[in-house]
């Protein structure tokens, strides 16, 4: 795959405008609503704001749309703050919040009242759906669309002060009922919300509606860009107008670029919810979801997501972009950056006949093929050590290159051996395999011209340590779990998670930081997981396979 960042139109367009003099400084910002954790389609969207700021020498704010309070939390925004920090943006000044401009945005809506533009109805949600028309058919005024402004004034204030119920009564913008873009049908600028806000308690009981509210937001922080997805390109006339009647001095401007969508990948808020409320996953972080937080469990680094972010570009469509391009940028950053460990997940004790018993030899081993910087790591070596038990067979033709009866194998980064025999259990199961060291081996051929047939990994049985290793998989089984009305429970991959609880490690594993990243070799790329890894026991999350195994028809 090619690494080159593609196109982004949005910084041509930047271009122009600070040759032109139209601005001087770029001002750009992330809106989200705090109504659940962020996705990879929001990495995107704060790769683009921020990263448009940061390379024009300009400003990004991070400002939470809290204007509906039924959906929104504080877990919600301070998860959201870790992740714009974790993928190493920093924000301009403070965090902002719709809702500290709730005065200014009702001051503007009495603007409109007096000026003729916005008026209080009463039709119920049906009735106003009836009346709104449809897209080949205009629709028709509201029976209060010429109410006074002296009556739409009395009714806004009495609105605010809570004397109507719930879906009672909305402020509407006058506009046009016949216009095509369905938008501009007169719409909400306020609807009545009894409930406790996040921020402002109980001192509003209207909240202003995203249309209403975005674009004088904008305004007031001094935004030049306000950077969209592409679904609400249709928006952009509602956002221009309400600039263009208020008496507001500066005017952003809008753009959509199109939205990220991967695939084997659902970005619905309300499905993503639903995974984690009927306990599908466990939590918004579970590193199977397309959460950053989860993606960050899962051992993501932010370097891998802006990169694959650059590698996709930023264009005016949407389109579905192939996970494995985001999982080759986790490959790649990992591969360059991951120290090497050895990790046996499923062990078979390898008996050393002719190595002493209480001997305990440190070999040392680079922590990193061609990252010399990165230093040695140690490897304690004994008479007992644990191998995969897929790592030998009694017998096996010449296409197998690990360790059979009679035959050859290195341990990685040790000594050359050759199987003797095995010790069996009462049922016939192998619980042993018994070997011999050929002596003058280490970090050399055998003597005797006999090469070894490969090389497998290993651990010490007696200075090894235990530790549970997840072993996770794409969530879904199905390219497009979000196409069509199909169950999505039903496009679940059964093997997205398997557990190992007997895995053995390196004994310096059990001293990793959390979330440090490790290539186990011949396994894949783990990570320490993020709160549950501790010394005393240790555990990995598996990142991502070392090939891609998904095109070949097979689970990684």
């Amino acid at each position: 795959m090619e690494n080159t960042p593609a196109s982004n139109f949005l910084q041509s367009i930047i271009d122009e405008d600070l040759s032109s003099g139209r601005v001087k400084e770029v001002v750009t910002r992330f809106p989200p609503e705090p109504n659940g954790y962020l996705h990879i389609g929001h990495a995107k969207s704060i790769s683009v704001n921020f990263g448009l700021a940061e390379a024009n020498g300009g400003r990004c704010n991070l400002r939470f749309d809290d204007t509906n309070p039924e959906k929104e939390s504080q877990e919600f925004i301070e998860s959201i703050q870790e992740d714009v920090r974790w993928l190493g943006y920093r924000w301009s000044g403070e965090v902002k919040f719709a809702s500290s401009y709730f005065g200014q945005l009702y001051d503007w809506a009495i603007f409109l009242v007096e000026q003729g533009k916005a008026y209080v109805c009463d039709l119920s949600a049906d009735e106003a759906r009836d009346y709104r028309g449809t897209l080949t058919e205009p629709g028709r005024n509201s029976p209060y669309r010429e109410r006074t402004a002296e009556e739409n004034l009395d009714l806004l204030a009495r609105m605010k002060a809570g004397e109507f119920d719930e879906g009672a009564k909305v402020l509407r913008a006058k506009i046009d009922m016949a216009a095509p873009n369905m938008n501009m049908r007169d719409p909400i600028l306020y609807r009545i919300r009894k409930v406790t806000h996040h921020q402002t308690g109980n001192e509003w009981v209207i909240y202003p509606t995203y249309d209403y509210a975005h674009g004088q937001e904008d305004a007031i922080e001094g935004v030049t860009h306000s950077i969209c997805t592409l679904e609400f390109e249709d928006h952009r006339p509602l956002y221009n107008w309400f600039i263009e009647q208020l008496p507001i001095d500066n005017h952003p401007r809008q753009y959509e670029f199109g939205r990220l969508n991967t695939s084997y990948t659902i970005t619905s808020k309300r499905k993503l919810k639903r995974l984690v409320d009927e306990g599908m996953v466990q939590g918004w972080d579970d590193p199977r979801m397309p959460t950053i937080a989860g993606m960050r469990r899962r051992g993501y680094t932010p370097r891998s997501l802006r990169h694959f972010c650059e590698m996709i570009g930023t264009t005016r469509g949407d389109g579905v972009v192939e996970v494995a391009m985001l999982e080759h940028a986790i490959r790649d950053d990992l591969n360059d950056n991951a120290p090497r460990a050895m990790c046996v997940l499923n062990p078979l004790k390898l008996v050393l006949s002719n190595y002493p018993e209480d001997k305990v030899e440190q070999l040392q081993a680079p922590a990193h093929p061609s990252r010399e910087e990165l230093g040695q790591r140690t490897l304690p070596f004994t008479r007992e050590l644990y191998i995969d038990a897929e790592d030998f067979r009694e017998e096996a033709n010449k296409k197998y290159k690990r360790l059979v009866l009679g035959k050859r194998v290195r341990l990685r980064g040790a000594y050359v051996i050759e199987a003797d025999d095995v010790l069996r259990g009462a049922n016939g199961e192998i619980l042993e395999v018994h070997a011999r060291i050929i002596p003058g081996t280490l970090g050399e051929n055998p003597a005797d011209g006999v090469k070894p047939k490969g090389v497998i990994h290993w651990v010490s049985a007696t200075e090894g340590r235990r530790a549970t290793v997840r072993l996770y998989d794409r969530l879904f089984n199905d390219a497009e779990p979000d196409k069509g009305d199909r169950d999505l429970m039903q496009l679940l991959n059964p093997d997205s998670l398997h557990t190992v609880t007997d895995a053995w490690i390196e004994p310096g594993l059990a001293q990793a930081e959390p979330e440090q990243n490790f290539q186990f070799e011949r396994e894949g790329y783990f990570v320490a997981d993020r709160f549950d890894h501790t010394e005393g026991a240790p555990v990995f999350n598996r990142t991502i396979g070392l090939r891609d195994t998904w095109n070949a028809g097979a689970g990684q």
